[in-house]
């Protein structure tokens, strides 16, 4: 006999823990003591000296830090209870972050990450004594460059946007070694790639151009062809795009850019639908980027820590940013700076270290199979979950209609705004009170009323289902009882905020101590 289990409901009865909880600053109680350090030997300073004297006086305090105090367990009870307030990927179907691959990150290689050999390792230590770690790093190159079919690596980049920058200094470095820098004043793009791409080349001094795609969302080849010319430096294209569309004439792309003598730079920050299908060198492309926080399994962590990989043809390879692990002819590894067409640091040291090292475990462990199995998931995944989206009322997929998707979908709700005025972004408030959020889309909104949804090949079918309900419920909601969406959220930690405090600069203060010198300008001073 098995006893009886009752039916659970569609959408989980979802309801945030919720605490009264101060900032730990205003919990502060003088005379209150946690676990105090112990105070230094008396040999040991005989020895070692009076450290602080030595700083510089720019380093040292006028007076000690003006931290809370607090017992050991009030300290433990406050951070508890913050996080239990808190929504993340290892809790809700998180796959709402569009563009941002939110995936399964496996526990193990977390474990590997902070493992006491790695993590008490320092980046000035001799490479003698750190030859394991600098073998991960070599090797994780070699990997990406075969995924990428690209000639060199490196992994020096702290995330998506400095691989971005970096890639658009090796461009700009290239040039002017040739002797065209002053000439190759532009560079071009697509709407629907990252705006990371046409930020950094303008912040590199670059005009930027930008391609529309044509009534089926493709990127217009014609587009690009006119805005070609020997004023071209590269194009910084993404594909596919944010919408989820593969532009198929991308080949034709590349072979235009260098057709004026531009060179081409993909970014593959969403690999995740495309890998072990086609690799960017195959495209022709020169230089490439892939966010390893992203399609390679390693936790985004509150928007960091990122790690960013620039993969180059043999061409570029000198321009490539350092320092960077080499193998010397006897198998040992060293690390090297760059050479004289190098574009230099970028960052600190040579990458993320726990991240190339979650990266690492993630590809060895699934290997080649495993990665072309992780991709064509992701994609069935996707158009699977599109084909649930499309069947709710006020929901719809500009562009390329009736056609598949990669790894991504970028959604529209205009038709349910026009209807009932509840916008996407209220819709995406209304969505935590279920233990679900989602993301708009990148500015400017050219698809109207955005959300843009990324399944990955992580999630289940019942978790498809269940999110996709979870958006029928709500889109019921804003037809129905459009004040519920409108006055979201409810089941939440906080309460429903007005934007007029987040629009004005003047009343910000993220910090404590911001916040004492803004609102309480008299007890800052006299504290």
């Amino acid at each position: 006999m098995s006893l009886p289990v009752a039916p659970k409901p569609a959408l989980r009865r979802f309801q945030q823990a919720r605490w009264d909880e101060p900032i730990i600053f205003e919990l502060t109680t003088p005379g209150e003591r946690g676990v105090l350090v112990s105070q230094v030997e008396p040999g040991v300073r005989e020895v070692v000296g009076d450290v602080v004297a030595a700083l510089p006086a720019s380093l040292r305090r006028a007076a000690k830090p003006k931290l809370p105090e607090m017992g050991q367990m009030r300290v433990l009870k406050h951070y508890l209870r913050l996080s239990q307030e808190n929504l993340g990927a290892d809790f809700n179907v998180d796959i709402g972050q569009g563009t941002c691959t939110m995936k399964y990150a496996p526990k193990i290689n977390d474990q590997l990450a902070n493992t006491p050999q790695l993590t008490a390792m320092h980046p000035h230590q001799d490479p003698a004594d750190a030859q394991g770690v600098l073998e991960i790093v070599w090797q994780l190159e070699r990997m990406l460059a075969e995924i990428s079919g690209m000639d060199e690596v490196s992994l020096h980049t702290q995330g998506g946007s400095a691989a971005i920058w970096a890639n658009i200094a090796m461009i700009r470095a290239f040039h002017e070694a040739n002797g065209e820098g002053e000439q190759r004043r532009e560079v071009i793009t697509t709407i629907f790639s990252h705006p990371s791409n046409a930020a950094a080349a303008k912040a590199a001094g670059y005009e930027v151009i930008t391609v529309y795609p044509d009534a089926e969302g493709y990127p217009s080849l014609d587009a690009l062809k006119a805005a070609l010319s020997p004023r071209t430096a590269a194009i910084m294209v993404t594909n596919p795009e944010d919408t989820g569309i593969y532009n198929p004439a991308i080949r034709e792309w590349v072979d235009a850019a260098h057709a004026v003598g531009a060179l081409a730079s993909y970014d593959q920050a969403n690999a995740n639908g495309i890998l072990g299908v086609t690799r960017a060198r195959d495209a022709g492309f020169d230089v490439c980027h892939f966010n390893l926080h992203k399609t390679f399994g390693t936790p985004h962590g509150s928007g960091g820590p990122g790690s960013g990989a620039n993969a180059v043809s043999a061409a570029l390879a000198p321009f490539l940013p350092g320092p960077r692990v080499v193998r010397d002819d006897d198998g040992t590894f060293a690390v090297a700076e760059g050479g004289e067409l190098s574009i230099g640091a970028v960052g600190p040291f040579f990458g993320v270290i726990p991240a190339l090292v979650k990266a690492y475990s993630w590809i060895m462990a699934l290997g080649a199979e495993g990665l072309l199995a992780a991709a064509e998931t992701a994609v069935l995944n996707n158009n699977y979950l599109m084909a649930r989206v499309l069947g709710i009322p006020g929901a719809s997929a500009p562009y390329a209609t009736g056609r598949r998707r990669i790894e991504q979908v970028r959604y529209s709700w205009e038709e349910l705004y026009q209807e009932t005025g509840i916008s996407s972004e209220e819709i995406g408030v209304r969505m935590t009170d279920f233990g679900m959020h989602y993301w708009t889309s990148h500015h400017p909104y050219v698809v109207p009323q955005p959300f843009t949804l990324e399944p990955t090949e992580s999630y289940s079918m019942a978790e498809l289902d269940e999110y996709a309900a979870t958006l029928a419920e709500v889109a019921r909601e804003a037809r129905e009882t459009p004040e519920v969406v409108r006055t979201a959220p409810h089941n939440q930690t906080v309460h429903h905020t007005h934007h007029d405090d987040l629009d004005d600069p003047e009343r910000w203060a993220i910090t404590w101590r911001a916040y004492q010198r803004k609102y309480f300008p008299a007890e800052s001073v006299a504290s």
